[in-house]
């Protein structure tokens, strides 16, 4: 996997003043996780603060159901990702898994500010956008990026002059290095999203079968 880059280790992660006063300016903790058979890059938007964590990894605020979502969709088992008894999720299970079917992780901000103690897009604001044709020039044999929530959708259309925004579970092509590259929206994995697991779920699914990435 393809860990250069874009930005920091997880031990290196900033936290620095905010010089427009009040506030603290946080740096993404992590590296960008692309396989080198990378098909499918998920976005979201910045991981929750530390104190949210269950693991050191993508989506790791124990509530969030995007790894029960996953289980669901290629196990028929929303656990199996899941550790129960610790209350966290199988990042040795996960890894591999990922690295098998080419799924690569980041986010679309690499600065932020949050202006409340939370974890809600509409609490973050962006100060560095990341540069998503440098993150996407790393997976040459991407096909896909997928969106999981409002604010990573409109930071990468903006960057990729994406001027019709796809609906909800639908996807718009875009040209990008020669490619021509599908951008999926997918429900947020977020509990705050009004959407029941299920119903996610067959979204994102859905898009797994487009992209010949299930059994």
């Amino acid at each position: 996997m393809i860990r250069d880059n874009i930005p920091n280790s997880p031990a290196d992660a900033t936290v620095l003043p905010f010089q427009g006063g009040g506030g603290e300016l946080e740096t993404h903790p992590w590296q960008p996780f692309l396989p080198g058979n990378c098909r499918l890059i998920m976005l979201g938007s910045f991981p929750p603060s530390p104190k949210r964590w269950s693991m050191d990894f993508f989506y790791p605020n124990f509530t969030n159901d995007m790894w029960r979502i996953f289980g669901w969709c290629f196990y028929g088992d929303k656990n199996h990702f899941v550790d129960l008894s610790r209350k966290t999720f199988r990042q040795d299970l996960l890894i591999p898994f990922l690295e098998l079917k080419g799924i690569g992780l980041y986010d679309t901000a690499r600065v932020v500010r949050r202006l409340k103690n939370t974890a809600s897009d509409k609490d973050l604001e962006v100060v560095e956008a990341v540069d998503l044709s440098s993150l996407m020039s790393m997976a040459p044999y991407c096909q896909a990026v997928a969106t999981t929530g409002q604010k990573a959708t409109d930071i990468l259309c903006a960057q990729f002059g994406i001027e019709h925004q796809p609906a909800l579970g639908s996807a718009v092509e875009f040209a990008f290095e020669g490619r021509t590259m599908q951008l999926f929206r997918m429900p947020s994995s977020s509990r705050a999203y009004p959407l029941p697991i299920e119903r996610k779920a067959a979204v994102y699914r859905q898009m797994f079968e487009h992209l010949q990435l299930l059994p």
